[in-house]
């Protein structure tokens, strides 16, 4: 893949053709795709979800208020992010419509794509954004980074670390055991925040792999044991960022397929976020599970804001 621009038509459609019509902030001013710094695109993914439907608008929910109802300006940090990034919307990925094995070729396509084009971002100095979609997503993303060797901060009320589900081996609840399986991460480069729910083989998974947890009653306690472990760890590192939008407490994400009740609040997370060191550099990040139902967009609303919050730190 030596030049994106020319798989614009082929693997994209552009923001303005995409259901909410705007790319992401809508942003008034004209950053091309060589001058931008990040790079945001939408994977519409919806095949594995076992619960609650919508993922497939997630992209949808998110450019919508980020362009028609949220400004570019981030009050709390006195910052407006079109003057400290420069960014521009490759729009959703085309993904296959065949309706024969359609899993299998959807994420044949995927995996086939996805790895290099982060690749080729991240080697022309590019940050890929990605908006989900179903947490499967996180698996083709990650590979396309794997070997600059980062660490992964995993928010999400689950850990998505099943060998196995409903007899699939690649869906929404297994891509991060399958990135340790297959060697693309070690258990001791992922640290899990905000796990409220899984079974007992994935906390045996995660003691044996060493996947350092924080789960909310520990952050409620004693917020400073996560963000002081996080400004020590991050310290000149690599990262990536997986955002599920339900490691949210649940009267926050009243449109994802599975909300959890026992979940964290919008400051906490900020600060959480806050405390990644200045030093730490963020190669790729997606944020996924987000959905729009009933023309209810405070599930894009906050997945907007989180992303406005992000952007302006050091790391990034």
């Amino acid at each position: 893949m030596t030049n994106i621009l020319d798989l614009l038509d082929t693997f994209f459609i552009t923001p303005e053709r995409t259901k909410a019509g705007c790319s992401f902030g809508d942003i008034d001013m004209q950053i091309s795709f060589n001058q931008a710094d990040i790079v945001f695109f939408g994977i519409p993914l919806e095949l594995t979800t076992s619960f609650g439907k919508g993922t497939s608008r997630g992209p949808e929910a998110i450019r919508s208020t980020s362009g028609r109802q949220i400004e570019t300006y981030v009050y709390d940090e006195k910052k407006d992010i079109k003057e400290v990034a420069k960014i521009f919307d490759l729009g959703d990925i085309k993904l296959p419509q065949n309706k024969d094995d359609k899993i299998d070729s959807t994420f044949s396509f995927l995996n086939e794509n996805i790895p290099p084009l982060i690749e080729e971002l991240v080697r022309t100095k590019k940050k890929p954004f990605v908006l989900g979609g179903e947490h499967t997503l996180s698996y083709f993303c990650f590979k396309g980074v794997s070997a600059t060797a980062p660490l992964l901060i995993h928010f999400d009320a689950h850990r998505d670390l099943k060998p196995r589900y409903e007899g699939m081996k690649l869906c929404h609840t297994t891509p991060f055991y399958r990135l340790i399986e297959e060697g693309y991460i070690q258990g001791k480069d992922l640290i899990q925040i905000g796990i409220r729910q899984a079974d007992k083989e994935e906390n045996h998974i995660a003691e044996k792999k060493g996947i350092v947890t924080f789960d909310p009653w520990q952050i409620k306690n004693n917020i400073e044991n996560i963000t002081e472990h996080l400004h020590k760890v991050t310290k000149n590192r690599n990262i990536y960022i997986s955002f599920d939008i339900d490691v949210y407490d649940l009267p926050y994400v009243p449109c994802t397929g599975t909300p959890e009740p026992f979940g964290l609040d919008p400051f906490e997370i900020l600060k959480i976020l806050k405390s990644i060191n200045d030093s730490a550099n963020l190669v790729a990040m997606d944020i996924v599970e987000v959905s729009l139902k009933n023309d209810d967009y405070r599930e894009g609303a906050l997945a907007t804001q989180t992303l406005l919050r992000i952007i302006p730190r050091n790391y990034v």
